[in-house]
């Protein structure tokens, strides 16, 4: 099945949503993210919620709600949403269970790189790091090698 994505939009408050339509279909919510340690970096979306809904507007208003699970993270990040239109129920289901199946793999995928064992590494000088620091030290090191493989 393909679908005709809108394009992504900041969603900051319920007021950008005016241009959604009310009609089923499936949306995506994700984060700005910046790429660590490079002067240039890149921005980059990370997906972080992907959910379908009967009527567009009213789903994506509810997450401005105080009851909503992401109101935090919608007022505290850089966060943009995206939808599709889905009419048919079963297409619907499908389309999203295959998206969230899709993210799921790839939340494992990325935890399998930071939670690399770093070899050489002390316990505890493991310890007192967080993942991502540990998964920069290991990417600084292998660099270094590389750098001194090919001087030497």
């Amino acid at each position: 099945m393909e679908m005709k994505w809108s394009r992504w939009f900041r969603c900051e408050s319920s007021f950008g949503l005016l241009l959604v339509p009310n009609q089923p279909g499936i949306f995506a919510l994700a984060e700005e993210i910046m790429e660590p340690g490079e002067p240039l970096s890149r921005r980059m979306l990370a997906v972080f919620e992907i959910d379908e809904a009967e009527d567009l507007v009213r789903a994506l208003n509810r997450l401005f709600t105080p009851a909503s699970p992401w109101r935090d993270r919608l007022a505290s990040a850089r966060c943009y949403m995206r939808y599709a239109l889905v009419p048919d129920p079963e297409e619907r289901t499908a389309a999203a269970m295959s998206l969230r199946n899709w993210l799921d793999a790839q939340r494992e995928a990325a935890a399998q790189v930071f939670e690399m064992a770093v070899p050489g590494r002390r316990a505890d000088e493991t310890d007192n790091k967080t993942v991502a620091e540990r998964a920069v030290d290991h990417v600084t090191r292998a660099r270094g090698s590389d750098k001194a493989a090919s001087a030497g």
